[in-house]
């Protein structure tokens, strides 16, 4: 009986160090801990909500967002995670065509908000966007009532040259055949 009793002891000796082999390990080689795995496992979530959230900006920023950039934490394994980043995106407005302001404040205020938790940050980005969306807004509306003004001043112009050559106006040819009468 004691040879079966050392070998059942045996194979479970094999199978704890088995299963504590499969298990993450340090960057020296050696089992972790359960804190430090749960450690790792956090890391991990969050350096996957990180890129994802960086990613969010850069696909909707299209041209106006700039490569993504990580702040790093070394992990129990003696890897890399990411813990923060950022993404630049050009939020100014392009001078002197609100219509491509208007445009480019749209893409930068989706892009802004495009993550699925977006940051204080991502939020003073969006509301800065919006400022400059008005402004592009009421310059274009400025813009299109001047033109229109320009439009009825040189429409009324022809007209009144083309009514009268000898820029005589029609009131007075009235009130005079109204004496001749």
């Amino acid at each position: 009986m004691t040879r079966a009793n050392s070998s059942e002891e045996s194979s479970s000796k094999d199978n704890e160090e088995s299963s504590t082999a499969a298990g993450p390990k340090r960057a020296d080689g050696t089992p972790m801990a359960p804190e430090e795995i749960q450690q790792l496992e956090q890391l991990k979530q969050t350096d996957r909500e990180v890129r994802q959230h960086e990613m969010a900006h850069q696909v909707v920023g299209g041209p106006y967002a700039g490569g993504a950039s990580y702040d790093y934490e070394a992990g129990p394994d003696g890897k890399r995670y990411a813990v923060a980043g950022e993404v630049p995106i050009d939020y100014g407005p392009v001078p002197n065509d609100p219509q491509a302001t208007i445009e480019k404040m749209q893409t930068v205020i989706a892009a802004a908000m495009a993550p699925a938790d977006p940051s204080p940050k991502d939020y003073q980005v969006a509301a800065q966007a919006r400022q400059y969306l008005l402004e592009a807004k009421l310059e274009a509306a400025m813009l299109r009532s001047e033109m229109e003004q320009a439009r009825s001043a040189g429409a009324a112009t022809n007209s009144s040259t083309a009514e009268s050559p000898t820029s005589v106006p029609s009131t007075s040819v009235s009130s005079t055949d109204e004496q001749a009468a």
